[in-house]
């Protein structure tokens, strides 16, 4: 995101409230990746091919993006706090019923319960914490950044110490954390404190995708973010590592993405265009996948393939992000939305098609497959040169650049 600076004593002065809502935003986004370390023992305790645990992936991404087009409009005429609240609730009872079934298929319909209520949650949460939080806006989108980029990091580990116990654990630790949050935010967010936006249009989001420029982004998010999965969801198979070696190895790729995406992006785009950092990035990621490709069989090279991962998708969904910000005039959570929904849904398809190209030619196709959609993305940028000219330009106020966060960074 663009820089922003506070001190530390501001930032650490929040209302309960704005706690509550941090702690909520790390479990949720721990979501992405805590199944990850789980796959290969759910496929052995369920008797499930690789293809259908990559579903529990596929499920929940294309829900969470379907359901972004339409989170704006539902924030906007029920308000911030019933939102949260919906959007927690849905995943505790659906991660729940996924620790408790024992059908792989239930599994999957019940991340897409899941990705439903996350949907709701992670659209609405950062224009709450803005509303609510002490310091300004520059102090509520570092919380956010932090949490962000906490819950991705330890998301995996958590998911491998849970998991090394038993693949039910870390649905039951979800359900638990969720718990606590929905507990949190109902005691200490009050309605009259949080000011409820202006009702947008069904249509909004669908109308913005219109806009070359936002339609240019959405379609390099939407390979981008096939990259993206496959190295996150397909790596768990050729790694051969226990569900506690898998979630270590994925800390540490979080880890790197954190970094990057709060520190290092910044830094670069303070002395690049945005879109020269992507023509940069984009082919450095579709090299790594490539790598990953050729390293396939060696753990200690497909290793180092996804912690160098990590370090450049955390640069890339900070750009990108910030990139969208400026491509039209549209109200930002509109056009997040729009961008968001349509980048989830390139991530659904990415972990199935990948595994059953493994299956049908070898693991090295997963991430030829992978790096071939990176490149797609990279030429996108280079096509749609002259639209995404504007995104180029110097930042605009922070307050606006907030609201639309919440619906762009969930992955």
């Amino acid at each position: 995101m663009s820089q922003h600076t506070t001190s530390g004593s501001s930032l650490l002065k929040q209302p309960s409230a704005v706690w509550a809502i941090a702690f909520a935003c790390v479990v949720a986004f721990m979501g992405i990746g805590l199944v990850d370390p789980i796959l290969p023992a759910i496929a052995a305790s369920l008797h499930a091919s690789p293809t259908q645990t990559e579903l529990l992936f596929t499920s929940y991404l294309a829900v969470t993006g379907v359901a972004m087009f339409f989170t704006s409009w539902v924030s906007s005429r029920i308000g911030a706090k019933r939102t949260l609240m919906i959007g927690l609730g849905l995943i505790v009872v659906f991660s729940v019923l996924a620790a408790t079934t024992g059908s792989v298929w239930n599994i999957i319909d019940f991340r897409a319960g899941w990705g439903l209520g996350n949907a709701l949650f992670i659209s609405t949460a950062l224009a709450t914490i803005v509303g609510a939080a002490s310091g300004g806006t520059a102090s509520a989108i570092i919380l956010y950044e932090a949490a962000l980029g906490l819950g991705i990091a330890i998301g995996p580990l958590v998911g491998g110490l849970l998991g090394s116990i038993s693949w039910r654990g870390p649905f039951f630790g979800v359900t638990t954390l969720m718990a606590i949050a929905f507990v949190a935010i109902l005691v200490f967010l009050r309605s009259s404190g949080v000011e409820k936006p202006q009702p947008t249009k069904l249509s909004a989001p669908f109308r913005a995708l219109g806009h070359p420029a936002l339609a240019a982004l959405a379609v390099t998010a939407l390979f981008y973010n096939i990259g993206f999965f496959v190295l996150l969801a397909y790596t768990p198979y050729p790694l051969r590592f226990s569900a506690l070696g898998i979630g270590f190895t994925f800390f540490g790729w979080g880890v790197g993405l954190a970094i990057t995406s709060v520190w290092i992006a910044p830094i670069l785009t303070r002395r690049l265009p945005r879109t020269t950092v992507l023509r940069i990035a984009l082919p450095i990621l579709a090299a790594d996948l490539f790598a990953a490709a050729v390293f396939v069989g060696s753990q200690l090279g497909l290793v180092l393939c996804v912690i160098i991962g990590g370090l450049v998708l955390g640069v890339l969904n900070t750009v990108l992000t910030e990139s969208v910000m400026e491509a039209t005039d549209l109200p930002r959570a509109v056009a997040s939305s729009a961008y968001s929904a349509v980048r989830f849904i390139g991530g659904a398809v990415a972990p199935p098609v990948a595994s059953l190209l493994a299956s049908a030619i070898a693991p090295s196709a997963a991430y030829v497959f992978a790096g071939s959609s990176v490149v797609v993305a990279f030429l996108v940028t280079v096509v749609a040169a002259r639209a995404l000219r504007r995104v180029d330009a110097v930042p605009e106020d922070a307050l606006e650049e907030a609201a639309a966060i919440g619906a762009g960074e969930a992955a």
